[in-house]
């Protein structure tokens, strides 16, 4: 536990709104050594959706509700039913409306983004250079790395192109 002292101090500061400033695979190199083995090895399987660790509980049950929820708002706006089993929480049905609401699927990304880390920090709370702080980093680097894969010019193309489609359907009738 005091290597997570030099550890967690010398990680740089991620924010919602930056590229990432490390890879996933870099920062399992900062890791590896400095936490147990068994520590290491949840951090280099880790997933988003990851159940099994310290924070990870109370982020899959909070995550999964956000998901739920950005599903639910999806399938009505498609006009599909979805199963309503699950429990509805007001903040995450604001965040995904906002999400959903936004002009572009990057805004729409950016402001889950920022609720999802939002949502870590919460889960995080005041926890000092232990697994839950170590745990909540790994899973905002997961959600930039996310991030990092979209590509405005290419999604910008495709939005077009689906909205052109549209256009021609709609101008046929």
């Amino acid at each position: 536990m005091a290597s997570y002292y030099y550890l967690i101090a010398s990680l740089p500061t991620l924010n919602s709104d930056d590229d990432m400033p490390m890879t996933y695979e870099e920062f399992l190199q900062n890791c590896q050594g400095n936490v147990s083995e068994e520590t290491y090895k949840r951090l280099e399987s880790l997933t988003l959706s990851s159940s099994e660790g310290p924070l990870l509980k109370e982020w899959a049950a909070t995550y999964g509700m956000l998901i739920k929820e950005l599903n639910s708002q999806r399938s009505m706006a498609l006009g599909k039913p979805y199963p309503s089993g699950f429990d509805k929480d007001g903040t995450n049905t604001q965040m995904v409306t906002a999400a959903l609401s936004a002009k572009t699927p990057l805004e729409s990304e950016q402001i889950l983004l920022d609720y999802e880390f939002e949502l870590l920090d919460t889960l995080v709370g005041l926890h000092q250079f232990d697994d839950y702080v170590l745990f909540g980093y790994a899973l905002k680097l997961k959600l930039l790395e996310r991030r990092s894969c979209f590509e405005k010019e290419k999604g910008q193309a495709e939005f077009q192109h689906l909205f052109d489609q549209v256009q021609q359907r709609v101008y046929s009738l």
